[in-house]
């Protein structure tokens, strides 16, 4: 059996659930965090999609909230449907265990190719685009070693080190991570590549929209579904600022494993990985050094933890607006330092509920920062 076929678990969305679904996370200002704090709090994302604009105008907004139409989604479904992708609720078997306990996970995602990939163990490579021979030699030796033990291979689809990890990972299953469209596959040089993935033993996913062309701010999602999805993360010839150590930080922040093949002091491209070494990196030269490492937490999460999910037939009707005062006091308590949501509630005794409301309003008025670690803080007009 290889690490982590335990099995699958969960709820299949509804076709208006998902139809739902996908028009509330499209819309203005909703991010995973507060997609989720919406249904938790209306029962439905039926019900929350009405209360947007009153959401948006409680918090502040001066302006009316976009709200996606029931239009908008199913062109989204339509052109996912004819290009061969799918939609993935969170809750849903086919989402990717280990992606689904990070802090903010993307409620929705697309993917094309082989779904069982999704569930399976998986652990990232990442590098640089210009990567040396050694480095795609020793990325390509990795990723087939780990596949052969039984792992899944995830990667972000860029030149070099992610190029090299896929192509030798196509046997075992490999996932591509997307900063785009499933439909907007880049760099084009990797086209045949990702047709390869798609149609072979691989598996494509992305939040973004179908016809998103990525943009250097999308990136950084890409490495948060990198991270999220993989149990460890082995980086190679990573340099400094790299987008490889943002993935590497995000792995950390969501309890990971950070792997890094130590590199020539001379080499700048060995300079990100170094310093990982330094910072407490377990050292690899070997893909053995993964597996042993990996192997005590090889099984994914148990399938009693709960799941996030929507029931069918909630009316909404668990809701209530917060009074002024208590709106006042939520919102005096914070400032632009991120705090704990639990110390807001302890420091104004404002009931959890109300408090989640309030975050809820100031989020769709864009007046609300999210950090990591679930903290807040209040976002004030630049003068």
């Amino acid at each position: 059996m290889s690490p982590g076929d335990e099995g699958r678990c969960g709820v299949p969305l509804s076709d208006r659930q998902r139809l739902n679904w996908l028009r509330l996370i499209r819309s203005d200002n909703v991010g995973p965090a507060t997609f989720r704090d919406l249904i938790n709090h209306f029962g439905s994302a039926e019900t929350a999609i009405a209360q947007l604009p009153e959401l948006s105008r409680r918090g502040g907004s001066a302006r009316s909230i976009r709200v996606a139409s029931v239009d908008d989604a199913e062109r989204e479904l339509e052109a996912a449907r004819k290009f061969g992708a799918v939609f993935i609720g969170i809750g849903e078997p086919d989402y990717p265990p280990a992606l689904r306990r990070i802090d903010g996970a993307p409620p929705l995602i697309a993917a094309i190719g082989d779904l069982a990939l999704a569930t399976r163990a998986a652990v990232g490579i990442v590098g640089p685009r210009n990567a040396s021979v050694s480095g795609a030699k020793m990325a390509a030796r990795m990723a087939r070693e780990l596949g052969a033990a039984g792992y899944v291979i995830v990667s972000g689809f860029a030149r070099g080190i992610d190029a090299a990890a896929h192509r030798a990972s196509m046997e075992s299953g490999t996932i591509a991570a997307l900063a785009g469209g499933l439909d907007q596959p880049y760099p084009p040089e990797n086209s045949e590549l990702y047709k390869e993935i798609c149609a072979g033993n691989g598996l494509a996913i992305s939040e973004m929209p179908m016809g998103w062309e990525p943009r250097a701010r999308d990136f950084p999602r890409r490495s948060r579904l990198i991270a999220g999805v993989a149990l460890g993360l082995v980086v190679i010839e990573a340099a400094e600022r790299s987008g490889s150590l943002i993935t590497a930080r995000r792995a950390a922040d969501f309890g990971r494993l950070v792997f890094a093949v130590p590199g020539s002091p001379l080499d700048p491209r060995a300079a990100g990985t170094n310093g990982l070494l330094k910072d407490g990196a377990i050292v690899t030269t070997a893909s053995g050094d993964v597996i042993d490492a990996l192997a005590p937490s090889s099984r994914l999460f148990p399938d009693d933890e709960p799941l996030f999910e929507e029931p069918e037939g909630d009316d909404g009707a668990r809701f209530t607006e917060p009074h002024d005062d208590e709106r006042s006091r939520v919102i005096e308590a914070m400032g632009p330092s991120p705090a704990e949501i639990d110390d807001i509630i302890r420091h104004t005794g404002v009931s959890a509920q109300t408090v989640y409301l309030v975050l809820i309003e100031l989020d769709l008025a864009g007046r609300l920062h999210r950090h990591p670690g679930g903290m807040v803080s209040l976002a004030f007009d630049e003068e």
